[in-house]
């Protein structure tokens, strides 16, 4: 009986950190075009090792999860977005195929690699962006750089396998390379809004697949991807998104882009702590 009550509380606890990281993930992928899964991935990772889900297997489940849920965010951060016209039709459509190609790969190996590596990729990936949003200058100018084509095929590769081996959308890479080659920062927060989609398809796809028949998942997955929680997590991101894309457009450019560097290192930082206790 006693253990019955603690399986419930654990269980409890895990729905109500859930609907936190919705709500949080939702308002950041509004905010800053992230889809969410800079703040979801964290969670999921941290509560699935308080479930006792083995260590190899904890960032898969993570990142497949957030993906999932990215694919709804994005549909209701993108609208948004589109609305007060900040998204970049003509750039998704030269942009998205090299980016599918980018997740197909990241989806390959993160499905088949130790789930440290993935933990690793996360927070260093996620410290070097931070690091240059919140030190860099203010890049932006009335001309926007337009490098070769094979320049924007490999960053969209780069971006592309980052983000599914991350579990997260576009705006992580897309909103800092955006910015580089002098894109508006809303601008390249509301396209790399409509990017989370095209990262998060192909990727929850790849990681179901590759996670069918694994060992040692937890209850209620589907490959590497958790079905309870994307249920509880998919409502609150849904609502929220909207309410971050509010504010990104009512505050200075230079504070989102320090708002979006300070969450990235406090994210990245945690992860790092993780990896060394």
């Amino acid at each position: 009986m006693i253990e019955l009550e603690g399986t419930m509380s654990l269980y409890l606890l895990w729905g109500a950190a859930m609907l936190f990281a919705g709500v949080v993930g939702g308002i950041m992928a509004g905010l800053l075009g992230v889809g969410g899964g800079i703040v979801i991935v964290p969670v999921l990772y941290h509560f699935l090792t308080t479930m006792g889900v083995d260590e190899s297997l904890r960032m898969q489940v993570a990142v497949a999860t957030s993906l999932t849920t990215i694919i709804a965010t994005a549909i209701s951060s993108t609208r948004s977005h589109y609305k007060k016209g900040s998204v970049d039709i003509a750039l998704l459509k030269h942009w998205g195929p090299a980016i599918v190609v980018g997740v197909i790969i990241g989806t390959t190996i993160g499905g088949f690699a130790d789930g440290r590596v993935l933990t690793i990729v996360f927070a260093v990936v996620a410290l070097l962006v931070a690091t240059n949003m919140i030190l860099a200058r203010d890049r932006e100018t009335d001309t926007q750089k337009n490098p070769p084509k094979s320049v924007w095929a490999a960053l969209g590769v780069l971006a592309g396998g980052l983000s599914a081996m991350m579990g997260i959308g576009g705006g992580t890479i897309c909103v800092p390379i955006l910015s580089f080659l002098g894109y508006d920062i809303r601008r390249a927060v509301g396209t790399a809004a409509a990017i989370g989609l095209i990262i998060a398809l192909p990727g929850t796809i790849g990681y179901a697949v590759s996670g069918i028949g694994v060992d040692g998942r937890p209850p209620f997955s589907v490959g590497y991807v958790n079905v309870l929680a994307a249920a509880l997590l998919i409502p609150m991101t849904v609502l929220c998104a909207p309410i971050g894309a509010r504010i990104a457009h009512t505050i200075p450019r230079r504070a989102l882009r320090f708002c979006f560097g300070l969450f990235l290192a406090i994210t990245s930082l945690r992860m790092f702590y993780d990896l060394i206790s």
